[in-house]
């Protein structure tokens, strides 16, 4: 087992992380990968505010400002918001449940590789030749008119991203049933665990109509098609369709994973037993159900029709009820709990109010009369910031100082913890609080400047001075992530205290196998019962024995690697550029090659045996 302890040089650990399929390090990649895409989103949304900070400002260019605010909105639901998910998600879900691993931990590593090359691959056409310039949804009325390869590499990089996360969403859901620890009935999972379960269903289900739509636009694009073209018999507002049937459970694909970090928090630092545990399981639920039957209220203005309108308009209020089950229950989860105001509490405190303006602005364009008024402008904006920063960015902000010691065994300091959050929760409601009311005045979204005398300046000023302090809030998180990994101070199994979930049963960060014995579960908030029985750690479910493990694995970065490669192939293949179709063959190549070496070779994993987990007396389960 020394050998798995012993510290390792740079290129060592590079190759363990680009060769890993262990769910803990595939979370870390997540968290590196996703934070990086989330800086860089920031950024754009940053020139985006520098831009309308005054009027007639000509920071950068009307043409500029498409690819930007197309950028900015593309990176941070596909790239930030979406991985960072999915490393709370990779890191914390099998712990819950009690596993030693997903299902697939090759199939995880893909899943992984795919959404980051996707990612790059978007990226890169910054700088060859321009971004997407169609906005972040894409309008094949816009999407076909626009010149050059941007909206192509939005084409083709949403489609290797999107194979990743399909892959990953299955994953998660063949383990959350297969999976669980002896004990683990579906009714003591924790929260986390099953939005991490609904959500994949949703993952399952909503991203082949948007692989479909992408599809059909690559062929309109690339091979003269003429699905979208209405001149030629095709229709635009298909794409609509298509792209909202997805683009609407997307939102609950964020939001539903924040919900569960807010239901695990709540009750740790409210040291209380989480409200109403089956009716939130049932909210939890119905959002799910609910949330593929909304997706035209975003197309209110297209005219659908009274009776469309009406049946989405009133599917859209529905959905409000199970939200607001959970608002009430997280509020009397706190009710006669002993608070302890730690920075997760910080940011789920703030959550409730937030998130609720921005679901109460919601109800306000479920109404199809009014969206007339409202649609297309600031105010639209102003709501799903409201949903996703106040919803999302809050919990992923919250879950990475609450998961901090256990995925990495130091704590982030509180102090730096509690500066980042009051800047950023500041920041965030002077940028968007004020967007309300400037697009209830008449401004209208995805234009590059105003005029003087419009009665917009003001507003604007404010809502560009707030991003400044979201911008030093995600710096001074960024300095208090340093300080903390270079002090390296380690942390117990329980570093907050009042961990109630199998999580918090094991050492900080985990061992490779997670538990050296399956714990038994007994009831719900499964640590915490063993807890009030003045137990160390788990009963375990099983004598001592040896533990299978799978082998790392190159395997999944080449598969990736190959479709990366031969994506440019296809682009600039529509150009008759003489070396695009080898580039993509040879891609392909790549990919079914690595493909073919992984379903031709014995890979049988190895087994820790018994011996060697008897030495580390300090891993694993305890009785």
């Amino acid at each position: 087992m020394s050998t798995y302890a012993q510290k390792k040089g740079f290129g060592a650990t590079l190759w363990d992380f680009l060769t890993t399929v262990d769910h803990k390090k595939i979370a870390i990649l997540y968290l590196i990968a996703g934070g990086l895409f989330f800086v860089i989103g920031g950024i754009e949304a940053v020139f985006i505010r520098i831009q309308l900070a005054v009027p007639n400002n000509d920071f950068v260019s009307a043409g500029l400002f498409n690819e930007i605010i197309t950028m900015h909105g593309t990176t941070m639901i596909f790239l930030a918001a979406m991985p960072l998910v999915f490393a709370f998600m990779n890191a914390v879900m099998p712990l819950q449940i009690g596993a030693r691993d997903v299902a697939f931990p090759f199939v995880n590593a893909i899943s992984f590789w795919l959404f980051f090359f996707g990612g790059v691959f978007l990226n890169l056409s910054w700088f060859l030749g321009g971004a997407p310039d169609a906005g972040w949804t894409s309008y094949a009325s816009l999407a076909m008119a626009s010149k050059g390869h941007g909206v192509d590499f939005y084409i083709l990089g949403l489609q290797i991203s999107g194979f990743g996360t399909l892959m990953g969403g299955i994953n998660f859901l063949v383990t959350i049933i297969n999976m669980r620890a002896p004990g683990m009935t579906y009714m003591r999972m924790p929260l986390f665990t099953w939005t991490t379960f609904v959500t994949s269903a949703l993952i399952l289900f909503a991203f082949p109509p948007l692989t479909v739509g992408l599809v059909l636009m690559m062929f309109d694009r690339m091979f003269g098609a003429h699905f979208f073209e209405a001149a030629m018999g095709g229709n635009t507002v298909i794409w609509e369709h298509l792209f909202w049937i997805f683009g609407h459970p997307e939102v609950y694909i964020l939001i539903l994973p924040a919900f569960g970090i807010f239901s695990e928090i709540i009750p740790i630092f409210s040291r209380k037993r989480l409200f109403g545990y089956s009716s939130m399981v049932f909210a939890t639920v119905l959002i799910g159900f609910l949330g593929f039957m909304v997706w035209a209220h975003h197309m209110f203005t297209t005219g659908l029709g009274p009776v469309a309108n009406a049946i989405f308009a009133v599917a859209t209020m529905a959905i409000g009820v199970p939200t607001g089950i959970k608002i009430f229950n997280w509020l009397f989860t706190m009710w006669g709990g002993s608070v302890k105001f730690t920075t997760p509490m910080h940011w789920a405190f703030a959550f409730i109010p937030s998130f609720l303006a921005g679901g109460v602005t919601g109800v306000m364009l479920a109404s199809a009369a009014a969206d007339y008024q409202y649609h297309d402008t600031y105010f639209v904006v102003a709501h799903f910031h409201y949903v996703i920063v106040g919803g999302v960015v809050f919990a992923l902000f919250a879950g990475t100082h609450l998961y901090w010691p256990k995925m990495f065994g130091t704590m982030l300091n509180e102090t730096l913890g509690k500066i980042t959050f009051w800047t950023f929760f500041i920041g965030f409601h002077m940028t968007f609080f004020i967007q309300h009311f400037l697009g209830l005045w008449g401004m209208p979204r995805r234009v590059f400047t105003y005029l003087p005398g419009q009665g917009f300046e003001t507003a604007n000023a404010v809502s560009s001075l707030g991003a400044a302090f979201m911008s030093v809030g995600v710096i001074v998180m960024l300095i208090n992530i340093i300080m903390t990994s270079v002090k390296n101070v380690k942390v117990g199994n329980d570093p907050w205290g009042d961990g109630r979930t199998l999580e918090w049963a094991i050492p900080s960060p985990p061992p490779f196998y997670n538990f050296k014995q399956l714990p038994l579960v007994r009831g719900l908030d499964a640590y915490w019962l063993e807890k009030m029985e003045g137990k160390n750690g788990m009963t375990p479910a099983e004598p001592l024995g040896d533990i299978h493990m799978p082998n790392s694995s190159f395997l999944p970065f080449i598969m990736s690697l190959g479709l990366f490669i031969a994506a440019f192939g296809v682009m600039y293949h529509v150009d008759k550029e003489a070396w695009a179709l080898p580039v993509m063959i040879l891609g392909l190549l790549i990919t079914f090659g690595a493909m073919f070496t992984r379903s031709v070779k014995d890979d049988h994993g190895f087994h820790i045996h018994k011996e060697e987990l008897m030495d580390d007396d300090d891993k694993g389960v305890k009785a």
